[in-house]
């Protein structure tokens, strides 16, 4: 290529650089070998528009190694994002636009939040795999208005975690044909040679998972081979790997080692970058060469984006449902119901396979997946067919045991938007998916994680599928909305709420049990996270019972005991603390009064997020060991949950709460 490419690629090296240095923080050693390629994928190949960020048919790039964020602020910023030289002089720095890690929502420009290792790819799948069901339900004869490609840029330690082959494999499953990877092939990792930790083979290992390989064996100058290499990724049906090998930190002294990995440089090795690279500007400046250069790409690209913006307006008056869907960011919940009646008895995973039934007729944006577990999490649409490489337009997508890989993926189809995805498994199992659920949080993303078998009622399986501490700790994790419905009138509600949602994600937690159906969750106010299920008789309160999900209707049970003895009590329904804590105070006092200190709650699992709402003075009938393995009402029992045994302990000298 000519010499205003490797200009524009030497430009984006020391910009990279000069963030880094002045924050004294940073990652140099991938800015400096990437950057060739990165420059390539972005001017020579790439879909998008600076001025419309959130374009819906952009092509969307995924930084998987997150800790080259230089690099992309780089690219960025020429490329005409909002982004000034000032915002990058701010780089890792509080509050900046150019945070140490790519972070959604706080840069134009940057597709998902990336950092820990390999979700970016795991992501990117999920966002080609949105492109290919988008394509499939709502491109018409003459209107491809779903139509672009995926890249990512990952190196070895993407590679190595375990979580790349779950991503892989689901990949290459769909043949995701417009996913394509760039492999920063450096052949080191932090604590020094790669060699030290592995030896794969990753050719073979991406094509027996049904990708195409390719190889630019010389990723620090053959920008051209590298453009090659894209087209011909372009022009396959399957997904594809470009490995490129670079040398990590190119142009200074510990080229090619360790150490250049992720520390700002020394005044020497910025003198001997400088120099290798004949480079004479002063730190943030750049000449106009420069500019033109990517300036002239950017321009290249208006016009398709011009072309596809005139396609969409003959698209909204021709399919004004489908356009209407596309752009939805809430789902319809008018008219959708139930029919189970106080005093059924249901399972709540058996309601939310109903409501979700009911809401897949009305959005055809939503789709759902299960990890090997649609038979036990219920979470299939009804009357739908199974994605799949021949049917794009299948909305239940098996995953396989890939719990990680498939939340992962999940909030890359939400992070495309124009559709709203769902996956499940057991409640235990979403351990795996943590870092996921996290990671959505972050973004803020409606992303839907259903969690089924939700306690020990689980029982003849044992500790190892009751969840405890499960509900408490997903509690404690910022933004997300923690649903533990009582019964189906509950569940209604809750996917009312879920379906309006737009700035969060959402566990929701089921019951393989059957639970009655009451009368007094009727019109439930899940949307105010806690509500009164049901007030004492009359006089002054004795005491509050709270409670979440199957031990709602314990509660009522010690209600009517107590209330034999004389004692004026208050069930409280708490489905989501989440949402009670962002009420009024106001409200949350009408609910639970403060002067009421005598407070009890009841949840089969983990005390702990409980203590808020009880005080000190209280008590929590909860679980803080794990499960037993044995009948699951008799592991009920033996943990001390039944109104009988609640009343006793209630009444013993020994508790905290008297009577």
């Amino acid at each position: 290529m000519s010499n205003q490419n490797m200009e524009a690629v030497t430009a984006l090296k020391m910009l990279s650089s000069d963030m880094i240095n002045r924050a004294q923080s940073g990652h140099p050693g991938i800015a400096l070998d990437a950057a060739p390629m990165a420059y390539t994928l972005y001017e020579k190949v790439m879909n998008f528009n600076p001025e419309d960020p959130q374009w819906m048919n952009r092509d969307r790039f995924v930084l998987s190694s997150g800790h080259a964020s230089a690099l992309l602020y780089s690219l960025l910023y020429f490329n005409h994002f909002d982004l000034s030289i000032d915002d990058l002089k701010e780089f890792r720095q509080l509050g900046s636009k150019t945070p140490g890690h790519p972070e959604y929502g706080v840069t134009a420009g940057v597709d998902a939040t990336t950092g820990p290792l390999s979700q970016g790819i795991a992501m990117a799948v999920g966002i080609a795999m949105a492109e290919k069901h988008l394509a499939a339900v709502y491109n018409k004869p003459g209107y491809p208005v779903i139509d672009h490609y995926t890249y990512t840029l990952l190196g070895d330690g993407d590679l190595m975690e375990g979580l790349s082959e779950e991503a892989i494999n689901i990949a290459g499953q769909h043949h995701l044909g417009k996913l394509i990877a760039l492999y920063d092939s450096n052949d080191v990792s932090l604590d020094g040679p790669l060699s030290f930790s592995t030896s794969e083979d990753v050719k073979q290992r991406l094509e027996a998972a049904g990708w195409d390989y390719q190889i630019v064996k010389d990723g620090n100058n053959d920008l051209a081979g590298i453009q090659a290499a894209l087209e011909n990724a372009k022009a396959s049906d399957k997904p594809s790997i470009i490995e490129v090998k670079t040398t990590i930190g190119i142009g200074t002294k510990e080229a090619g080692t360790n150490k250049i990995h992720g520390a700002a440089l020394t005044d020497d090795q910025v003198a001997q970058l400088r120099d290798y690279y004949q480079w004479n500007y002063a730190p943030f400046v750049f000449p106009e060469s420069v500019y033109e250069t990517f300036d002239k790409a950017v321009d290249q690209k208006i016009s398709n984006y011009d072309q596809w913006q005139s396609m969409m307006k003959n698209y909204q008056t021709n399919y004004p449902v489908e356009y209407r869907q596309l752009y939805s960011d809430h789902l319809d919940t008018e008219g959708v119901s139930t029919h189970y009646q106080p005093g059924d008895e249901v399972a709540t995973r058996n309601v939310c396979a109903e409501v979700l039934a009911e809401l897949a007729k009305k959005n055809p944006q939503l789709w759902t997946g299960a990890a090997d577990l649609f038979a036990s999490t219920k979470t299939n649409l009804k009357d739908t067919d199974r994605f799949s490489a021949t049917n794009p337009a299948g909305r239940n997508v098996y995953f396989g045991v890939r719990e990680f890989g498939m939340a992962a993926a999940t909030n890359g189809m939400n992070l495309h938007k124009g559709n709203r995805a769902l996956c499940s498994t057991f409640l235990t199992f979403t351990d795996y998916m943590r870092s996921a659920i996290r990671s959505a949080a972050l973004m803020h993303l409606p992303s839907i994680f259903v969690g089924s078998h939700d306690s020990i009622a689980v029982g003849e399986d044992g500790p190892t599928h009751e969840p405890i501490e499960h509900v408490a700790s997903y509690r404690a994790m910022p933004n997300v909305n923690v649903i533990r419905p009582a019964d189906a009138n509950e569940m209604l509600a809750s996917w009312q709420v879920i379906a309006h949602t737009t700035d969060r994600p959402t566990v929701l937690v089921t019951s393989r049990q059957k639970l009655p159906v009451l009368d007094e969750t009727v019109g439930a106010l899940v949307n105010r996270g806690g509500y009164i299920l049901k007030d004492a008789a009359d006089g002054d309160l004795d005491m509050i019972i709270m409670a979440s999900g199957s031990e709602v209707h314990l509660a009522l049970e010690v209600q009517d005991q107590l209330a034999q003895k004389g004692l004026n009590v208050r069930v409280v329904s708490m489905p989501c603390m989440d949402l009670f804590k962002e009420q009024p105070k106001g409200y949350r006092d009408s609910v639970l009064p403060p002067e009421v200190t005598n407070r009890v709650a009841i949840e089969m699992g983990a005390s702990q997020s409980w203590y808020e709402f009880t005080g000190l003075d209280g008590h929590v009938f909860g679980i803080d060991t794990f499960g037993a393995s044995g009948n699951g009402d008799e592991v009920i029992k033996h943990f001390g949950f039944t109104a009988d045994q609640i009343v006793d302990a209630l009444n013993s000298e020994t508790k905290q709460v008297t009577m």
